[in-house]
């Protein structure tokens, strides 16, 4: 276990451009999965006729595959049915789909938690449907729902490492590539992916911690 020369700047370096590349993938899955999983959430808790329930099935589906798999389908199949892309896109492609189910029925339960008398007082104060669910409705199940889907976006940010299973540069496969190289650097390495993967999840949980608590205030 040589630490001093597992952590040198060449391999610090490395480490941090598998990093970045981890964050860049986090970002857009959850700025794409939040936003989606809300859009579907909301069709879901509406009970449109048979989509609703066409929906409800596939996102059933989706929640219950694997996520690798998912990853497998968007890069392997996907090219094959004339949809191309990048390593890079393929994941955000793939763990935004899964997220999104995910999310969605997390939105779908937290409005449906709520007292039905505050939609009927909504449209009988003269708001629309929709104007009943955005001013009213939707501000309430996300912040009754805001500690489940952090939750679910931490287990995010700690499944982009399956991606290295289709050689995405992040940070789980630039830290294969070096202890791959020099045996004695496998337990530094692990130390090294604890130290970033905690750091990231634990600033995320923090500011869940502070906009919940900005939300109760407001």
């Amino acid at each position: 276990m040589n630490f001093q020369d597992a952590f040198s700047w060449i391999n610090i370096r490395f480490l941090l451009s598998g990093l970045s590349v981890t964050i860049q993938v986090a970002f857009f899955t959850i700025v794409f999965s939040v936003i989606l999983g809300a859009f579907l959430g909301v069709i879901r808790y509406y009970n449109i006729p048979y989509v609703s329930r066409v929906l409800g099935w596939v996102l059933d589906i989706i929640r219950n595959l694997p996520l690798l798999l998912i990853i497998f389908f968007a890069y392997f199949a996907l090219p094959q049915m004339g949809l191309r892309m990048n390593v890079f896109w393929s994941t955000i492609f793939s763990m935004t789909v899964f997220e999104s189910a995910m999310i969605s029925e997390i939105y779908r339960g937290g409005l449906r938690s709520l007292p039905p008398g505050q939609f009927e007082a909504g449209m009988s104060s003269g708001l629309t449907r929709n104007q009943t669910l955005i001013y009213i409705l939707m501000p309430q199940a996300i912040r009754q729902t805001l500690p489940s889907v952090v939750s679910q976006l931490i287990a995010l940010i700690k499944d982009t490492s399956l991606a290295t299973i289709i050689s995405l540069p992040e940070l789980t496969h630039n830290a294969k590539i070096i202890y791959g190289q020099t045996t004695s650097y496998v337990i530094p390495m692990f130390v090294a992916l604890a130290f970033f993967y905690f750091v990231i999840c634990y600033a995320l949980s923090r500011f869940s911690r502070y906009l919940a608590k900005t939300m109760a205030n407001s």
